[in-house]
């Protein structure tokens, strides 16, 4: 069992463990997470509320203006125990440094290729089931394998944040898989021999779309486990 509380209630745990064992017999356990004050900002400066003045900011509230994928990767994009500077306008801002933006950016980036490389080569087939023959081992630069090796961490983070009961290490995960990607592009940009697609090599093509694709799904997954919308396109 877990039980979510304010920092201001740590004299409960405990309690709460004492109780559960008293009840269970000592057969069941109950992990206390402790969650530290959101402050909320708007455009750098605090925002004041006051419950005397009637001034305050509902979580309902907090959803209809930024929207609840962001609020909720913002909330889960710390350790519970760390302290939360939440700014309204940071967060759906359209930076890098904006880690909402930062991850989705990515995914849609991704879409972005494979529709692109469905219009350039329409006799390429990108299902999945065909991308998984693709000769991976032609997949030789840095920034190439850097990817392939964060890909592979994906299933002992999702396991290793399962197991502790901390959601923030998924959300650092997709965070750090999409700089690794941005960084791919980027490298792309500036080396031709290092683009998606590359005319009349369809090996090398279609190894790079398959690592591309992979990519997509794992932070599809990221998102979807912290209950995030992965946006396709972005404008």
């Amino acid at each position: 069992m877990i039980i979510v509380l304010g920092a201001d209630h740590g004299g409960y745990v405990k309690r709460l463990s004492a109780a559960v064992k008293a009840l269970s017999g000592g057969e069941a356990d109950v992990d206390v997470k402790l969650c530290q004050i959101v402050r909320l900002f708007k455009g750098g400066q605090p925002y004041k509320m006051s419950k005397r003045a009637g001034s305050f900011i509902t979580a309902r509230d907090l959803v209809d203006e930024v929207g609840a994928g962001p609020v909720r990767f913002m909330m889960l994009y710390r350790k519970n125990d760390a302290q939360l500077d939440f700014d309204l306008e940071k967060v759906v801002e359209q930076s890098n440094d904006n880690p909402v933006f930062y991850v989705q950016y990515a995914h849609a980036r991704a879409c972005s290729v494979l529709s692109k490389a469905r219009e350039g080569f329409p006799d390429l087939n990108l299902e999945p089931s065909s991308l998984a023959r693709a000769k991976l081992n032609l997949l030789s630069d840095e920034a190439e394998l850097a990817l392939i090796k964060k890909i592979a961490q994906f299933p002992r983070a999702a396991e290793g944040a399962a197991q502790a009961h901390e959601p923030h290490r998924i959300a650092f995960f997709a965070h750090d898989l999409a700089a690794v990607f941005h960084s791919l592009w980027t490298r792309g940009k500036e080396s031709p021999q290092l683009r998606f697609m590359v005319e009349g090599r369809w090996d090398i093509t279609e190894a790079r779309l398959a690592l591309i694709s992979a990519m997509a799904q794992i932070l599809r997954s990221c998102l979807n486990l912290l209950g995030v919308e992965a946006i396709s396109e972005m404008r």
